[in-house]
């Protein structure tokens, strides 16, 4: 059993072990626990549990360097050997015995393991540290573990975390009522805040990586801080500088190594979660001299790194985004979060007193997010829907997530798996999706392993795909570049990729996943790395736009760009298992790569084993366009992978395409009324369009809407018959066409409502003149030579609207415009008459026109 006295000496958590040790031995085992960083909360609660508890202390940690480093330190800390009573198990690498009572695994191995045994036989306590952190293994775990803990009364189950909403988890946590809460209060040592924001007009970033001028900017600020601050006791004081990716680690190393305000018995060292296990544990275990170690975010919680008593921190972090549109998810860098610099200050006031030196401007904090952004809400839920699957519900549908998973992504992953097929149709998994689930690789290049040992040998696939699941840089952006190097290596990447390939060759043997279509001959390397990346991802597959050029599109529609220093532009197609987004919006980096995608890790593709290896997205169909130029539709016939068009071939334009084409381009080209357009309008046509637009405007819940945008919304009802029948070039009778709008009552009252004309004295039938929609007009017209109108006391309506009349001059031209004809006679002919008896000698003119007979010609004619 654990000495929790020696455990727990010295640590703040130490004094709340009677708190713990209650809520542990309650009926309902669930517990928050909130501590600060150094607080020991890692080594002091699993041993807690584990002395309350029957069964194994299981402790996730978000990464695999901070779950082995919790296990290194508690068994030293216990003194006992790691693997005996203290174990773990991360990806590719476990210490564990029948002995062992507290386990560290990381997230996604507890959510593998949940899968295997869904009752976790032999578990007592469930620890899930660093929830903050909101990685999206972490919130399947919580969500998986507590299903279990709610089947099972003896399964404790407790939430630890640095800076987290502590009365939420609470709520989540808990049955009925929120879980108990132990806030372990602050820091050991006092720590300082300091802040050192870069010169005016310095970024932290170009092309997603530290700045030149910022990262000269930190290691100044570095130099300077270890100058100025000494440890208290007089032991050598380290700094722990926080920059967000690898690569800003070996930039800030080679620039710190040659700074020269840093003394040169001061070790600079980096660490990153792709580093040698070997490596990291030199690191943690630290030395006699001061060192600057470079790192990032991976040292932000659970570890402790030896001497530490400054942290300057670049304010950044990577985070993985979702490009939707163009299908690309990759990491970017962003302002951290204020809970995530509160954890990075933290690391210097572990051992004593500390500074924290935040570069950038204090007016900046107010602004920053609060939390670190949930990886669900922006990351591919691919592999995280097949988990859900498995477990009952791709959507987690009465799964205790702490965040609803966004329905979009969620839509695009369960599409994904469905393709793969991975997913039925009714969204439960296949035999192919729980083998899937069981492999250590997102589904895609599970696919792609099972797939591909059928084609070319498990041992191969295994090795192929350790290199492409790996998270080592591609030099030159192609990866046989580092196939080379991995198969004749001794570095320790070669040393990682051969235990990982012989894993997943294990796992590739007897596999009954689908061959591909290729021939059964040996494969070159060449051919075999791009077969198992494009089976890895056949939306990714890509064809050049021209030749010499930089620039491809692939499968899946997305435009994407070579490195400009890449061997492969020479390469006709591509097999790409890496893509990123740029998330600079301007200057030269934007400007030198137009689609905003660049290829970071891809292989010269065959044509042939690019159409084998994407046979799912093969298709062949006639597409038919609309040419405003002709008038014509022209219909083509395009074979085409995805996206890339690979043959395209004129043919005979159907009826039935025809139409779909022009419908299409509708809104485009136009109906062709006042300008035009796909067609031709007759003057009844426009006259009917007219009337139906009057009585709409009178009474728009009886007469449908004809304005162009409600034709053009409504096409499919009214237009598409009449253009099925017409072939490639539209000659349709729009009149009929219009008069579907309307049913038969609305026919039969049609010319009622809204007569085409209407009689005047003479007896004649003038046409009657309906406002356009577009006029804005809204009362019908009436031009009728005013003679004819004698005796006429009323002005006409039209279904309630008086009409307009356009009184004319025998030549006629407009003599006055009225609504009112009796106002007319009384007040206003009077003046007409006078102005136009002489010039009309031979017509009547009438002193009093109400009792005059009309007249459609001369006074002589007698008509």
């Amino acid at each position: 059993m654990f000495d929790l006295d020696r455990i727990a000496a010295g640590l703040p958590v130490g004094g709340r072990l009677d708190e713990l040790a209650a809520a542990l031995t309650a009926p309902d085992a669930r517990l928050v626990v909130q501590a600060p960083p150094g607080s020991g909360k890692t080594t002091v609660v699993p041993p807690l549990a584990a002395h309350h508890h029957a069964g194994r202390v299981v402790v996730t940690q978000p990464r695999r360097i901070a779950a082995r480093a919790a296990a290194h330190r508690l068994a030293e800390l216990s003194g006992t050997a790691l693997g005996r009573e203290v174990g773990f198990t991360v990806r590719g690498e476990s210490r564990r015995s029948d002995a062992t009572r507290v386990e560290f695994v990381t997230t996604g191995v507890l959510v593998n393991r949940v899968l295997r045994d869904p009752e976790l036989a032999g578990v007592g306590t469930v620890i899930l540290d660093e929830v903050h952190e909101r990685r999206l293994d972490t919130d399947l775990a919580f969500a998986m573990v507590h299903d279990v803990a709610d089947l099972r009364d003896d399964l404790a189950l407790i939430a630890m975390s640095a800076t987290l909403d502590a009365q939420r988890w609470a709520s989540l946590l808990g049955t009925g009522t929120p879980a108990p809460v132990v806030d372990v209060p602050g820091a050991l040592f006092p720590l300082s805040v300091e802040w050192a924001p870069p010169p005016s007009g310095v970024l932290p970033t170009y092309g997603g990586h530290l700045d030149n001028a910022f990262a000269a900017h930190l290691a100044r600020v570095t130099a300077a801080t270890l100058a100025q601050h000494h440890a208290a006791d007089g032991a050598p004081a380290s700094a722990l500088v926080f920059v967000p990716g690898a690569r800003d680690v070996d930039q800030l190393i080679g620039l710190l190594r040659h700074e020269p305000g840093l003394a040169g018995d001061i070790e600079v060292a980096g660490l990153y979660g792709s580093m040698a296990a070997r490596e990291q544990d030199a690191v943690l275990r630290g030395g006699g001299r001061p060192r600057v170690i470079v790192s990032t975010a991976v040292a932000e919680s659970s570890l402790t790194v030896p001497g530490v008593r400054i942290v300057v921190d670049a304010g950044l972090s990577r985070e993985p985004r979702l490009d939707a549109t163009r299908g690309v998810t990759g990491l970017v860098t962003v302002r951290e979060s204020r809970a995530s610099a509160d954890q990075r200050a933290g690391r210097a006031a572990r051992l004593g007193p500390g500074v924290a030196v935040r570069c950038f401007a204090r007016d900046e904090w107010a602004g920053m997010s609060a939390e670190a952004t949930a990886e669900a809400s922006v990351s591919d839920l691919a592999g995280a829907a097949l988990t859900l699957a498995c477990w009952g519900s791709a959507r987690g549908q009465g799964m205790t997530l702490p965040d609803p998973l966004p329905s979009d992504a969620l839509d695009r992953a369960i599409a994904t798996l469905r393709g793969l097929g991975a997913l039925d149709a009714r969204e439960r998994p296949t035999a192919l999706g729980r083998r899937l689930s069981t492999l250590p690789l997102d589904p895609r290049l599970g696919r792609a392993l099972l797939v591909g040992a059928a084609r070319i040998g498990p041992s191969r696939a295994g090795k192929v795909m350790a290199m492409l699941a790996s998270d080592e840089r591609v030099p030159d952006g192609d990866l046989m570049v580092q196939w080379r190097a991995l198969s004749s290596g001794r570095s320790p990447a070669a040393r990682r990729w051969r235990h990982e390939a012989t894993r997943l060759e294990r796992m590739a043997r007897g596999s009954d996943g689908r061959p591909g279509s290729a021939s059964g001959a040996p494969l070159s390397d060449q051919a075999a790395v791009g077969l198992l990346a494009a089976l890895a991802r056949p939306d990714w597959i890509a064809r050049r736009r021209e030749p010499g050029g930089r620039a491809y599109l692939t499968a899946s529609g997305t435009g994407v760009d070579l490195l400009r220093e890449s061997s492969l532009v020479h390469s006709e197609w591509l097999a790409i298992s890496e893509l990123t987004r740029l998330d600079t919006r301007t200057g030269p980096a934007r400007a030198a790569h137009a689609s905003g995608s660049l290829v970071r890790a891809a292989t010269a593709l065959g044509e042939q084993t690019a159409l084998d290896a994407g046979a799912d997205l093969l298709d062949e169909q006639d597409t038919a366009t609309w040419d405003p130029a002709t008038g014509r539709v022209q219909t083509r016939r395009q074979r085409a992978l995805g996206a890339i068009v690979l043959s395209s071939t004129p043919v005979r334009t159907r009826a039935a395409a025809a139409a779909g084409a022009a419908l299409a381009a509708l809104p485009q080209v136009g109906l062709g009324i006042d300008e035009p357009g796909l067609l031709r309008w007759s003057d009844g046509a426009v006259g009917l369009r007219n009337r139906l637009a009057f009585l709409h405007s009178v009474d728009a819940s009886a007469w449908p809407d004809v304005s162009q945008p409600a034709l053009v919304a409504r096409a499919d009802t009214w237009l598409a018959r009449p253009l099925h029948t017409t072939g490639s070039t539209f000659d349709v009778d729009v009149t009929t066409a219009l008069r579907t709008l309307l049913d038969w009552r609305q026919l039969a009252e049609l010319d009622r409502a809204a007569p085409e004309r209407l009689p005047v004295p003479t007896g004649s039938q003038v046409r009657v003149r309906y406002p356009s929609p577009e006029s804005g007009e809204q009362k019908p017209v009436l031009a009728v030579k005013l003679q004819e109108c004698f005796g006429m006391r009323t002005t006409p309506r039209v279904s309630g609207v008086p009409v307009l009349m356009e009184l004319l001059s025998p030549a006629r031209r407009p003599l006055a415009i009225t609504d009112d004809l009796e106002s007319f006679w009384v007040n206003v002919y009077p003046q007409v008459r006078a102005e136009n008896r002489r010039r009309y000698a031979k017509h009547p003119w009438p002193e009093d026109p109400l009792t005059a007979p009309p007249r459609r010609g001369t006074t002589r004619s007698g008509r």
